[in-house]
Parts: structure tokens; C-alpha cells; sequence
């Protein structure tokens, strides 16, 4: 094969994996859109709250780790923080190495933060 040749398969493979690239993050722009309109910007596993320039911390994690999996309703989706995303990640990561977890083992609470719990009351004091 001459040196123009493997330059020609070297830029085609270069466009290649530019275009999945942009691919990728056209598709995660619209699905991290429609999750951030649908739920609170509060991280489901520690219950931080995100607003302003802090909302870029705050991530869409897909529940069967598929990012092509992206029903309308959002039901593959809950917002994560960076830190409970990256733990999340290592947890699958552990058990497709390790094996899965054992049956009597405690899997992780969920959010214990209940940031709206007051808000009933919050509303009634501002009606009188």
C-alpha cells in the first residue's frame, strides 16, 4: 500500500470518529435538556441541590446504562451529581469484574434529603 494510500485511510478513519464524536454529544444535549425540564435539579442519590453555574455538576445517568435508551418519558434517566454518577459508574464497573453483588447484601438507600418535605407548610402560612 503507497503512503497516500494509508493517509487516505487514516483521514477517513480520523472523520469517522470526529462525526461519531459530534454524534454523541447532539444526542446527550437532548436528552440532558429534557431530563433538566422534567425532574428537580436535585441529585437523587446524596439530595444536593444545583442551580446557576453549579448545574453543570449535576448529570443524567441512563438506570440500564444504555445512552441509546431514551424513552420520552424519562423513565431511564435520574439526575445524578458528578460524585454519585462517578460511584454509580464504579459500581457496575465492580460488578461486571467481580461478579454481582450477593443476595443478602444491603443495596444502597436512596435519598434520605426530602428537600420539598416543608413546602405544604411553607404554602399554607403564605394563604393566610
Amino acid at each position: 500500500m503507497s503512503p497516500k494510500n494509508v493517509q487516505n485511510n487514516d483521514d477517513r478513519g480520523d472523520q469517522i470518529i470526529a462525526e461519531a464524536r459530534r454524534s454523541r454529544e447532539l444526542r446527550e444535549k437532548e436528552y440532558r435538556e429534557r431530563a433538566l425540564k422534567m425532574y428537580p435539579h436535585i441529585c437523587s442519590r446524596c439530595g444536593r441541590e444545583f442551580a446557576g453555574r453549579k448545574l453543570r455538576e449535576l448529570t443524567v445517568h441512563h438506570k440500564d446504562h444504555n445512552h441509546d435508551n431514551n424513552p420520552p418519558d424519562g423513565s431511564n434517566w435520574e439526575l445524578l451529581c458528578l460524585y454519585c454518577h462517578d460511584n454509580e459508574h464504579q459500581k457496575y464497573l465492580d460488578e461486571a469484574s467481580f461478579g454481582k453483588a450477593q443476595p443478602d447484601s444491603e443495596k444502597e438507600s436512596p435519598a434520605t434529603y426530602k428537600p420539598f418535605a416543608e413546602l405544604g407548610d411553607l404554602l399554607k402560612d403564605d394563604k393566610k
